[in-house]
């Protein structure tokens, strides 16, 4: 329970204002698309145990935005994050690992901490691994995922990366929008090869990230295959708001 929370309950107690909306301190930036986003995936506001802030930035499908860099689109994300904080977000992430590459910038406009893509984890995730290990990335474009977006949150470059088969299912739903419903059960079947193929070219990875947001739904299923932690967006986003609202003892 927060603060605001525990003085609207103390009658003679000043319930502090300022905001337009209370109770869910997260702010996402979601991308414009139309697949289906199961318990799991970061657009299904039943994957969260709090309350999230979502924000729409109209033209940032994910083609545009795994593929081409999101080009053009960095003052429309920026002015996503304002309107969010403007709402009452006292932090913001957004729903692709590839707007890492609008990490500073996005950081700089809001003056509010912002997460931009999980694979901000792959530096905390190393330091916990023993000596001869090293975290790899599961990501949704192996193509398109450039030292940028590596070098603008801290990642190495050198980090092994394993991307989704273009032909697969996840792929021509999540990026290709070719269609709209999605089998879960092969696209969970496809991220696990990936995250297999990532292993099998280097064994000493000691755990995974999962750069995709999309890809959450399938940790568990990711972790069974292949014996190694798994990192996500879900596990970036429940630490963060941890911070925002640390729980009472």
């Amino acid at each position: 329970m927060s603060n605001a929370d525990e003085q609207i309950r103390q009658p003679g107690e000043i319930a502090k204002g300022g905001k337009v909306l209370y109770g869910a301190p997260l702010g996402i930036l979601m991308l414009e698309a139309r697949f289906a986003r199961i318990p799991g995936d970061m657009g299904n506001a039943r994957t969260w145990p709090f309350p999230v802030l979502y924000r729409v930035v109209r033209g940032a499908d994910p083609e545009r935005v795994v593929r081409n860099g999101a080009d053009g689109l960095l003052d429309a994300f920026i002015e996503g994050a304002r309107d969010l904080v403007d709402l009452g977000a006292e932090a913001i992430t957004t729903n692709c690992g590839f707007l890492s590459i609008f990490q500073n910038e996005i950081s700089r406009a809001v003056g509010v901490p912002v997460a931009t893509s999980s694979m901000m984890q792959v530096p905390w995730v190393q330091a916990l691994l023993p000596e001869g290990q090293r975290p790899g990335i599961v990501t949704i474009s192996s193509a398109t995922l450039t030292d940028a977006h590596l070098d603008a949150i801290g990642v190495p470059r050198d980090t092994p990366v394993e991307g989704a088969d273009e032909s697969s299912e996840f792929f021509r739903v999540i990026v290709r929008a070719e269609k709209a419903d999605l089998d879960v059960v092969q696209a969970r079947a496809d991220v696990v090869a990936a995250a297999r193929r990532l292993v099998a070219r280097h064994p000493d990875v000691g755990a995974i990230v999962l750069e995709c947001t999309n890809m959450a739904p399938y940790a568990s299923a990711v972790q069974e295959a292949t014996g190694r932690p798994v990192y996500d967006i879900y596990s970036l986003v429940t630490w963060l708001h941890t911070g925002l609202r640390p729980r009472v003892f």
